[in-house]
């Protein structure tokens, strides 16, 4: 699946910004990528190095020019750096599912933040976009991720069990409640609320 984004989609908040990541964002990345608070329950070795840092934001780039995902730095609305990272990647081919990933930084954590650039997110998946499915993926051990995907109404897959790495997947499909945070399309202005391009 491959999706076009002319202009890069930047998404507020009542206290976010969520916009494009730029080289001078490496510094941030490569602390948010080398903590091992973070990576805890992220399958992926740690960022070892800036120059990998500065790889990565290349990479991420080329990937929303090819129109194969969106990945967005996540910053307060009165502070331009970043304070954590949120995605939608994995289409599948029909361009109906996609795949939410999140991170941030333990500075932040504990505050909302990301439950607030979660449901602006999803309102551009579900309103904008049009997917009709959305799929996270959490470890088992992670309880602050699990509550945060199950306030935005995600539904745990018994389907897809647990397998031995520990993570869990789950569904939110659209149209199920609740979204918040978020205001787009007409249709769904009734029940999104306070995020705007």
């Amino acid at each position: 699946m491959s999706n076009h984004f002319p202009p890069f989609p930047q998404q507020f908040t009542e206290r976010l910004t969520l916009r494009q990541l730029t080289l001078s964002d490496a510094a941030a990345i490569f602390a948010l990528r080398s903590d091992e608070r973070v990576n805890r329950y992220l399958d992926r070795p740690a960022c070892s190095s800036l120059g990998e840092a500065e790889a990565f934001v290349e990479k991420i780039n080329g990937s929303i020019a090819a129109g194969t995902s969106l990945y967005w730095a996540v910053c307060l609305r009165e502070n331009p750096l970043l304070i954590g990272t949120i995605c939608l990647w994995n289409f599948s081919e029909d361009g109906q599912t996609a795949e939410l990933g999140y991170e941030l930084s333990p500075d932040f954590q504990g505050r909302g933040i990301m439950s607030e650039a979660v449901g602006c997110v999803l309102a551009f998946a579900f309103g904008t976009l049009g997917l009709q499915t959305v799929e996270a993926y959490t470890h088992s051990e992670n309880a602050p991720s699990e509550k945060l995907l199950r306030t935005h109404g995600f539904r745990d897959d018994a389907d897809f069990g647990v397998p031995e790495d520990g993570h869990r997947k789950f569904i939110l499909a659209a149209g199920q409640p609740p979204l918040r945070f978020a205001q787009s399309p007409p249709d769904l202005q009734s029940r999104l609320q306070g995020c705007t391009r």
